[in-house]
């Protein structure tokens, strides 16, 4: 018999769940009314929504790509924030995803392929505050040796944001109040810290790119079928 989770003072751990599908935010919630350790407290279609449910929560049970372009990273460290640590429930996604959220501090990833059992005690040993090492956790940190995150000062970050998001050096320059000159002087330098680190940027898409993945960048929305 594997051990149950611990909410607070005996009570079972409360959880909330945020996906853009509805169907499974509503499997979650089955599969923890089968349990008398888990409580299913509320789901969301982004973290806004969960977070104006409730922020009394023992873990969030974090989908990695959101209908409202939301980065994992950004999304991770709003729930960090609140004290709300996050376990990622995904299907098959790019490994950038993981990273992003790794790099924010999630417990882990678990897909949403395996059995509810699985499932189930992957959230248990989260709520313990237990790493959830999974295989596409490892692949996604430990095998790509090329991934370095580059730290970017906030008016390095302010401009790539819109230089990469399409505008051009002339309208950086008027939003921020950069000269010309001073905005491409800052692109060289962002260019060269992505080159140094691996992960070279030389044209604009590539700095989209960067970006996104950095979560500098909201993610692409996914077309609806």
């Amino acid at each position: 018999m594997t051990d149950s989770a611990s909410g607070t003072a005996g009570q079972p751990a409360r959880i909330g769940v945020i996906d853009d599908h509805e169907i499974a935010i509503l499997g979650l919630k089955a599969m923890m009314e089968t349990t008398s350790d888990l409580a299913f407290v509320g789901g969301g279609a982004t973290v806004k929504e969960l977070l104006a449910i409730t922020t009394d929560l023992d873990l969030a049970v974090l989908d990695l790509r959101l209908d409202d372009g939301s980065s994992p990273r950004k999304n991770v460290e709003e729930l960090r924030a609140h004290g709300i640590e996050c376990l990622v429930y995904t299907s098959a996604e790019e490994a950038y995803l993981v990273r992003s959220a790794a790099a924010a501090g999630v417990l882990g990833v678990v897909r949403k392929s395996p059995r509810a059992v699985e499932i189930l005690e992957a959230i248990r040993a989260a709520v313990r505050g237990e790493t959830i090492a999974t295989m596409d956790w490892a692949a996604a940190i430990d095998a790509d040796e090329e991934f370095v995150e580059v730290n970017l000062s906030p008016r390095q970050r302010e401009v790539l944001e819109l230089y990469a998001s399409g505008e051009a050096n002339a309208r950086v320059a008027k939003l921020t109040g950069l000269s010309v000159d001073t905005v491409s002087q800052y692109l060289g330098r962002i260019r060269s810290k992505y080159a140094a680190a691996g992960r070279p940027a030389p044209t604009k898409t590539d700095l989209y790119k960067r970006a996104v993945e950095d979560g500098w960048l909201p993610m692409p929305r996914r077309p609806r079928d």
